[in-house]
């Protein structure tokens, strides 16, 4: 049974429903398995797999020798098998430079995308829902019969066999929205999901994953771990990731260019991570320079009508 979705019908910076529901198509699942399936994937991360308990998930980056990121993920893992969220487009690009390594070790890695359904939960009912049709979820990882939910703060990631996610839909009666409402959330939280487009362009720190528990300085060696310790240690780093908001009236894409106000003028500076647009409204996270006041003013290259100005990010970029 394919899950129709409708489009989100609220403006973007309107409260969210008490209950939403989305379609997660635009992500996608690597499944690592094997006898050194967690071992091999400790040595490629920037995250400390062997510390990852059954109840538990993390953000990582997977890096290029030069610790460039080639994919962000949640990683977690079921039973045998660890998994490795990351949207859809990216695992193309990521999973063959994961295999091409694996084939040193005793370890197996596919495209299990097909084998699941993701479904996202939200709103202030979510955890009233989740409660009625699975019982209390306190964990960030909870192993359920037809797969697993993942809980990050309020919201939740349904990961079911396509047939358990049918019956969920069915029997909730709710609309079920496309993958933008979902990203509407993932932005304003400050997550870096990075497309496939833009693969092997920042070192972590430059999308903020430190801030997000999503790189061990204790783990010792994987790939990229020089340049990305050094960033810590001695500095170096000059971007961030950023929430901008605001108005255009071009049909944005993950290449339009921004441009920053300064004394003398616009200039261009800053790429786009995710976006999510809904008429003229526009909600996105970008790279810039780490040192761009909150009051900055922005705009779309090509529309000197647009704006965006600086969102509070929900965490802090202050080393601990």
């Amino acid at each position: 049974m394919t899950i129709s979705v409708s489009t989100p019908h609220w403006d973007l910076d309107a409260s969210l429903p008490p209950l939403m529901l989305a379609n997660l198509s635009h992500l996608g699942l690597i499944k690592v398995v094997g006898e050194q399936g967690r071992s091999f994937i400790h040595g490629q991360v920037t995250t400390d797999i062997t510390s990852l308990t059954a109840d538990q998930w993390r953000w990582g980056a997977h890096c290029d020798p030069k610790g460039k990121m080639l994919a962000s993920f949640r990683t977690f893992a079921i039973k045998d098998a660890l998994f490795m969220l990351m949207p859809r487009d990216t695992i193309a690009v990521d999973l063959p430079q994961l295999q091409k390594y694996a084939v040193f070790s005793k370890a197996t890695l596919s495209d299990a995308s097909g084998e699941w359904t993701l479904l996202g939960v939200a709103g202030e009912q979510a955890s009233q829902f989740i409660t009625e049709h699975f019982g209390e979820i306190n964990q960030e990882l909870t192993i359920i019969e037809h797969g697993a939910i993942l809980k990050d703060a309020e919201r939740f990631i349904l990961m079911l066999s396509p047939d358990a996610a049918s019956t969920l839909v069915t029997q909730s009666k709710l609309s079920v929205f496309d993958a933008h409402a979902w990203q509407t959330l993932e932005i304003a939280a400050g997550y870096p999901n990075l497309a496939a487009s833009h693969a092997g362009q920042y070192v972590p720190q430059m999308c903020n994953l430190q801030a997000i528990n999503g790189i061990s300085f204790n783990k010792g060696c994987y790939m990229g771990q020089e340049t990305i310790a050094r960033m810590k240690y001695r500095g170096g780093n000059k971007r961030a990731l950023y929430i901008l908001r605001g108005h255009t009236d071009l049909q944005i894409s993950l290449e339009s260019g921004l441009e920053i106000a300064l004394e003398d003028g616009f200039r261009r500076g800053g790429q786009i991570i995710e976006f999510v647009q809904r008429g003229n409204q526009v909600l996105l996270t970008a790279v810039l320079a780490n040192d761009t006041e909150n009051d900055t003013k922005l705009r779309f290259a090509g529309d000197e009508q647009s704006s965006l100005t600086i969102q509070a990010l929900p965490y802090s970029l202050e080393e601990a």
